[in-house]
């Protein structure tokens, strides 16, 4: 296998009721991708598209056939990758397979969602897609609902005074929101406080609606290269050293784990053996922190924490800049915002930003960091995992 490396990044802003549709977003994103990495369309030999909802937001199903042909790219194979929020992940750790395995040299690939014009009610419909349809959903469970259950089991099992857990939610959000106001991309720029979050509309007990991230728009994508591809265009190469994707039933049938997610474990640990490294090694990481709890089990699952012990590293700020594991430094899913098939490949942009030295600028520098997690969650229970790593000077 050939090492693969990203050479260039996109990202549109992330926010509610785009006037843009959900191709024009992609485009936009990978025109980015395509100057930063020096390549032209005619240089990209495939096209892999993280989408989740086109089929009910905008009535576009193929729509990566749409955007091949939009962005010039003419007659390449293009190729949709539907893994609810975990699309863009998934299609990225596909990418790296096919040029790791000498297949192709170049790919383009992202994500792109247009959520917000369906409004509320159809938004929150078809994201309850991504649980099981024959038992879950008509039992009403839809995934503030999940959460907010996976919240009281959580408190439960770890013998957690439910004040205390409340409080560690809170700063998950409140640290989110603090550093998505630095993000010029972000869906939020408005710092929030404790107070804020637990007296916020109760959305699905305990989670209220500061708890939770936004439904969003926007497109995010990256150029991946061989590595004699990459060297020969980039100064600033980031190598995918390792990759992870594992699976798992309807979270109702995962009783004997949750709120352990055994999939992020499975995933993760493909993903740091495939890199030769642990969770002391990571230096900066995106998580999938579609609500509050959801970061602290997610923190646990990586590594980061003994279980139980999640919500302590929000508590004593390690996940903060300078801290332990600083996480979701971009304002994660909570500030940044979720457009759901592009939210992986949104995460990806970031670590490879962060590797490269990009945000100093923007106060959000983790400084000296050279190796990154990303962490998605699809649906009830698709992981995907990547590690990226840039190579010593």
């Amino acid at each position: 296998m050939r090492k693969v490396a990203i050479i260039g990044t996109g990202h549109t802003d992330f926010g509610f009721n785009s006037p843009k549709t959900g191709l024009e977003l992609f485009c936009e994103a990978a025109t980015e991708a395509m100057v930063e990495a020096n390549v032209q369309p005619k240089d990209i030999q495939a096209l892999y598209c993280g989408n989740g909802l086109s089929d009910f937001s905008e009535g576009q199903i193929m729509i990566q056939s749409y955007i091949a042909d939009s962005l010039g790219c003419r007659h390449i194979p293009a190729t949709r990758f539907e893994a609810a929020c975990s699309s863009a992940t998934v299609a990225i750790r596909d990418a790296y397979m096919w040029v790791a395995s000498g297949f192709y040299d170049i790919v383009l690939v992202g994500g792109t969602e247009k959520a917000t014009a369906m409004g509320t009610a159809l938004a929150t419909r078809t994201f309850a897609m991504g649980t099981d349809a024959r038992y879950e959903f008509p039992a009403g469970l839809t995934f503030p609902g999940f959460f907010g259950l996976l919240a009281n089991l959580y408190a439960k099992k770890y013998n957690i005074p439910f004040e205390r857990l409340r409080n560690q939610m809170s700063l998950v959000s409140v640290q989110s929101h603090s550093y998505g106001v630095k993000n010029p991309h972000a869906q939020f720029k408005k710092e929030i406080t404790v107070d804020q979050v637990e007296k916020a509309f109760m959305v699905a007990s305990p989670l209220t609606l500061l708890d939770c991230c936004p439904f969003s728009d926007g497109a995010a994508a990256l150029v991946i290269a061989s590595e004699e591809k990459a060297r020969a265009l980039c100064d600033t190469p980031i190598y995918i050293a390792g990759v992870g994707q594992a699976s798992s039933g309807m979270l109702s049938c995962q009783y004997k784990d949750i709120p352990r997610l055994k999939a992020r474990e499975i995933s993760v640990k493909q993903a740091y053996d495939m890199a030769g490294v642990g969770p002391q090694d990571i230096d900066v990481c995106e998580l999938h922190d579609c609500f509050s709890i959801a970061s602290i089990i997610a923190a646990e699952g990586l590594g980061f924490a003994e279980f139980g012990k999640g919500g302590q590293l929000w508590e004593k700020e390690e996940t903060r800049i300078g801290g332990k594991i600083p996480i979701n430094i971009s304002g994660g899913l909570k500030s940044k915002g979720h457009p759901i098939g592009a939210t992986g490949a949104s995460q990806t942009v970031e670590i490879v930003k962060q590797l490269r030295g990009d945000l100093v600028g923007q106060e959000r520098q983790v400084e000296g960091a050279r190796v990154g997690l990303v962490d998605t969650l699809g649906g009830d229970g698709i992981l995907c995992n990547l590690i990226l790593k840039k190579e010593r000077e």
